[in-house]
């Protein structure tokens, strides 16, 4: 008889594949069915069929409200663990310009549009706020500035989540060293959105293991799911 395995906890990896599968259901109803299938002639002509979408569309969007947080607590362990936030923040910044046009046309319609800016943006500002706040950790007055800043760049620049996002990575970023305790706060700062919560589950259970080594799939995924989900909400707007 083989010995029982024990739960082992879940790595980074696995937590990543979760965000990434969470926010591509996510966005497909904010894409596709939103401003694709909701916003074509023959939909809006038909009432049954358009409350079936819109329904299908709200259980999308709360199956899709976890993924934020969970890429918030990896940017968080990321920054711990990096050898070169500089680097890292570089990175942040060169995807954020490539993926503001497939944003833009996925979740606005134009392949220009400055009403929000791109998920890109919002994680840099966390990182850079805890670049300066680890530089100057020892004025607690200097961090609190540091962290109003960041506030204020997520509601200035729109970018998606704005200022409550931001907070929730410096909120992470402060109980870093107390998983529950980040959980907990994370939970409620993020209960204004209904099933968002939920991601904290997987946190608890992370075992700070890298796990597989997927260093860029998330950069190259988001542009590109925008783009090929940009394309098929177009084609059904038009029908």
């Amino acid at each position: 008889m083989k010995p029982e395995q024990k739960f082992s906890g879940i790595s980074g990896s696995t937590l990543k594949i979760i965000a990434i599968l969470s926010m591509l259901i996510d966005h497909i109803g904010a894409a596709v069915l939103e401003r694709g299938l909701l916003a074509s002639a023959w939909v809006k002509n038909d009432a049954a069929l358009f409350d079936k979408i819109r329904a299908v569309d709200r259980v999308l969007r709360l199956i899709g409200r976890p993924a934020f947080p969970i890429f918030c607590f990896l940017l968080v362990e990321g920054f711990l663990h990096t050898k070169d936030s500089k680097k890292y923040a570089l990175r942040l910044l060169v995807f954020a310009f490539i993926s503001e046009i497939p944003f833009d046309w996925a979740v606005r319609g134009n392949a220009v549009d400055f009403r929000a800016q791109n998920v890109f943006f919002t994680l840099l500002i966390g990182l850079l706020v805890m670049m300066a706040a680890s530089y100057f950790s020892k004025n607690i007055w200097l961090q609190g500035l540091i962290f109003a800043l960041g506030l204020g760049a997520g509601y200035v620049l729109k970018t998606d989540y704005g200022y409550k996002g931001v907070f929730l990575i410096e909120l992470l970023y402060f109980l870093r060293y107390d998983r529950k305790m980040q959980c907990i706060a994370g939970a409620l700062a993020f209960s204004w959105e209904t099933t968002a919560p939920i991601a904290f589950l997987p946190i608890l259970a992370y075992n700070g293991k890298r796990g597989l080594s997927m260093k860029y799939l998330f950069y190259l995924f988001y542009p590109a799911h925008l783009l090929i989900l940009a394309g098929i909400a177009q084609y059904c707007a038009a029908l």
